[in-house]
C-alpha cells in the first residue's frame, strides 16, 4: 500500500479528553464533530475526523446506570422530605415525578456519550469465540 492509498486517521485531540468529548455528546477521537444525530440516535461517523462509529455497542448500560443514579437521589430525597416533614402522598408524586423524569432524561444523553468514550479508550469489541474453542 504506498502513502497515498493509507487511510488518514487524524491524532487524538489531547485538549479534549475522551471521556469529556463523551459526556459533552462529541467524537471520542477527535472531541470535534457530534457523536448524536438525534436525542440518542448515533451519527454514521465523525464528521471531523472521520472514525466511523460502527462499533459502538452501548447496549443497556446507560439505563442502568441511569437506573442507579436517579433511584437513589430520589430515594434518599424523598425519605429525608418524609422523616422531616411528613407531607401527604399527592406531595410526593407532584415532587418526585417530575424530578424523575428531568434526571433521567438528563442523564441518558451524557452517559451513553461516556460509555462510548470508554469503550473506544479502552477498544473494547464484541466478544468473538476462536474455532478451535468449544462452546
Amino acid at each position: 500500500m504506498s502513502p497515498a492509498e493509507k487511510p488518514s486517521t487524524p491524532p487524538a485531540n489531547s485538549n479534549v479528553p475522551p471521556i469529556v468529548a463523551g459526556a459533552l455528546g462529541r467524537c471520542p477521537r477527535c472531541g470535534g464533530a457530534k457523536l448524536f444525530s438525534g436525542y440518542l440516535h448515533l451519527a454514521p461517523k465523525c464528521e471531523a475526523c472521520g472514525l466511523d462509529y460502527g462499533f459502538i455497542d452501548a447496549g443497556d448500560g446507560p439505563a442502568v446506570f441511569v437506573i442507579l443514579i436517579v433511584g437513589f437521589v430520589v430515594m434518599a430525597a424523598a425519605l429525608v422530605t418524609e422523616v422531616k416533614l411528613h407531607p401527604p402522598i399527592w406531595l410526593h408524586m407532584v415532587l418526585w415525578l417530575p424530578l424523575v423524569v428531568v434526571l433521567a432524561l438528563g442523564l441518558l444523553r451524557p452517559l451513553k456519550g461516556i460509555l462510548i468514550a470508554l469503550q473506544f479508550t479502552h477498544k473494547a469489541r464484541e466478544g468473538r469465540l476462536e474455532k478451535g474453542d468449544p462452546q
